[in-house]
């Protein structure tokens, strides 16, 4: 049996079952399994000995995560989050490492008593599935400080006979720690096939241990990320990830660090990566979306030319409209990918983009009415399908909003900060930016366009050629935006065209090695990138050859034996 974790009582109290808790998220044990305790003091102290994983902005609850992996939520009484955090007095901040029973802060039982709300500390093992085995409780009353629950966590047997996710589990925690644990990661993204950590120093982790993890593919060093290369299953790795980490790692600001005085070159190269970190978080969410809309206008397209499907027809209507609504609506989907990276409220950053795409003004747009605001008159355009122009609002209402909390009362905020903050916005974008920035995005894509006609061969040649090394520094994000910026503005993009390309010449090359190998465990390997050419291997009479092949779809090293080939 593996040894118990005992968790301290945080506050002076009576214990009661989380079943008698006033709070169906609690009481259904959505949370996980724990236990609450009706306060009869405010003092707070640590049930367990951890790391501060993440502290709620009101202060009404905190999570600790302990050495052995257990996930501990305190949340200090019922429906506290409407006071704003007014009764609570927090001693801590994220990342702070506890004692078990330390003080961490007071709670006035009072004040929350007079909001209305109950006094209820609830204590929760919110990794309970991956974690828990059982856990045993005492009754009555309690001090702070006192054991109040023994945790008996799984044993490493019962953890290799869980299913497949608790694989991920694994391989996230040893990803965290050989990279220098999480005291050594400012935040985390991911794309279709890679983790990108933003790191405080890149040179800590342990290359070799991660590269010789099974599931690590690979690893690699650029745009200012620490990138570990999953493939396909990047996804679950990285929520599992997060769930060790905590959340305050997902969806932040982009601070890339960089140590020592800050040269011009060094803010251009952090700018640069911001602005490359901003775009990733906003598109990866809807990329497989775009795709798969993409196909489906093209198997539309498809089937009306071959008159197997009439235009007029409901279902051409119907399947048309799923294919086109991403696009049609990007700005909306935009907004609120944006504004969780950056830090903005992404309902309101969805509103604002709802406001860009509103049929009314987009008529107007096309009737050519002129809008008049404050004087200052402006053309009403379309923004529909634009991507730059609500990245843009995302990140001037990651500050805005800021500066409104300070100036409206708190009794009124959460009424009047959001409507003010779309109203600010979008009279930025249609009065002031948003022209501008319209305007930048029609001479870029004409800018493409002017390029290729000049020298087709040469520009197709240096785009595709080069599309491929982007794709390896994480830099093809700035591509997409100009691509989807392109078809919003012309129909078309010819740059679309010509990485696409690339797209079709790597999914042959490795459809081919795959078709030679046969082998699939010969197919992911650790190995050395090719370091000479082909012929002198040959002439060495070498018995592999190890292939890095990198892309947008897939990062895969394949082995082929030269034998079969």
């Amino acid at each position: 049996m593996a040894d118990s974790l005992d968790i301290l009582a945080p506050v002076s109290g009576r214990i009661v079952e989380l079943s008698s808790v006033n709070d169906p998220v609690f009481s259904q044990k959505m949370m996980g399994e724990g236990f609450g305790i009706e306060p009869t003091s405010g003092e707070i102290r640590a049930p367990v000995a951890g790391t501060i994983t993440f502290i709620a902005q009101t202060k009404h609850a905190f999570g600790i995560t302990t050495a052995g992996g257990a996930e501990i939520l305190v949340h200090m009484g019922i429906d506290t989050v409407d006071l704003n955090g007014e009764p609570f007095d927090l001693n801590i901040t994220e990342n702070d490492t506890i004692t078990a029973g330390q003080s961490l802060g007071n709670m006035d039982l009072k004040k929350i008593k007079n909001s209305g709300k109950e006094t209820t500390v609830v204590v929760a093992i919110t990794n309970t599935k991956d974690y828990l085995e059982s856990i045993t409780l005492k009754s009555g009353k309690i001090s702070s400080g006192i054991i109040a629950a023994s945790a008996i966590p799984k044993t490493s047997n019962d953890l290799q006979n869980d299913d497949q996710a608790d694989s991920y589990q694994q391989l996230a925690s040893e990803i965290i720690k050989d990279i220098g644990g999480r005291e050594n990661i400012n935040s985390l993204i991911h794309c279709i096939t890679r983790l990108r950590f933003y790191l405080k120093n890149d040179h800590i982790p342990d290359d070799d241990a991660i590269q010789n993890l099974t599931g690590v593919i690979n690893i690699a060093r650029a745009s200012g990320q620490y990138q570990v290369v999953i493939g396909s299953k990047v996804t679950e790795v990285y929520d599992a990830v997060i769930d060790q980490l905590g959340p305050q790692f997902k969806n932040l600001p982009i601070k890339p660090h960089i140590e020592g005085h800050k040269t011009i070159r060094s803010r251009i190269k952090e700018t640069f990566n911001a602005f490359i970190g901003v775009l990733t978080g906003s598109m990866i969410p809807i990329i497989g979306l775009l795709g798969g809309s993409g196909i489906l206008k093209g198997i539309l397209g498809a089937l009306t030319g071959y008159n197997i499907l009439d235009k007029a027809s409901g279902t051409y209507l119907l399947f048309s409209s799923i294919a086109d609504s991403l696009y049609y609506f990007l700005p909306i989907i935009l907004g609120f990918t944006a504004a969780k990276k950056l830090g903005a409220n992404p309902i309101t950053l969805a509103v604002v983009g709802s406001v860009l795409t509103y049929p009314s003004l987009i008529a107007a747009g096309s009737n050519s009415i002129q809008l008049t605001v404050f004087r200052i008159p402006t053309h009403i355009l379309s923004y529909s399908s634009s991507v730059f122009p609500i990245i843009f609002a995302a990140w001037v209402g990651s500050y805005l909003e800021k500066w409104l909390k300070k100036i409206i009362p708190s009794v009124i905020r959460s009424i009047f900060l959001p409507i003010i903050e779309v109203i600010l916005l979008s009279l930025l974008i249609y009065v002031g930016v948003g022209p501008i920035m319209l305007s930048l995005s029609t001479l870029l894509s004409h800018g493409i366009e002017a390029i290729y006609f000049v020298n087709p061969a040469l520009t197709g040649f240096l785009v595709s050629g080069m599309y491929q090394i982007a794709v390896v520094f994480g830099l093809h994000w700035a591509i997409i935006p100009i691509v989807v910026n392109d078809l919003a503005i012309s129909g078309h993009s010819y740059l679309n065209a010509m990485i696409s390309v690339t797209m079709v010449a790597q999914g042959a090359a490795a459809m081919a090695v795959a078709l030679k190998t046969r082998d699939k465990n010969t197919v992911i390997c650790p190995g050395q990138q090719l370091s000479q050419p082909f012929a002198a291997l040959l002439n060495q009479q070498s018995t592999v050859l190890r292939l890095d092949i990198s892309g947008y779809f897939s990062y895969q090293t394949l082995e082929v034996p030269l034998a079969d080939s």
